[in-house]
């Protein structure tokens, strides 16, 4: 992993999407790897582990704080 490598944005957010990489695509900040990435190991039955060790640029506490981000948007949906 790059040390000094930004694992997320000024507002705490650890998603981005620039439209001239990957086509927009949202992927972890300092990364190319895509947030579905993740979606679909996890629907998959794997563990972060395994995500992590096959994507080694995405730091533990990116995906950490990707799925409470994520919890917390479907709770506030779901109070809504």
């Amino acid at each position: 992993m790059a040390e000094g490598r930004p694992t997320a944005l000024a507002d705490g957010s650890v998603i981005h999407s620039d439209p001239e990489s990957l086509s927009g695509v949202p992927v972890f900040v300092g990364t190319r790897v895509p947030i579905q990435t993740l979606v679909d190991y996890l629907d998959g039955g794997c563990s972060v582990d395994e995500f992590l060790d096959n994507f080694p640029t995405v730091r533990r506490e990116q995906v950490h704080a990707f799925l409470e981000q994520a919890t917390a948007a479907l709770l506030a949906r779901r109070v809504a």
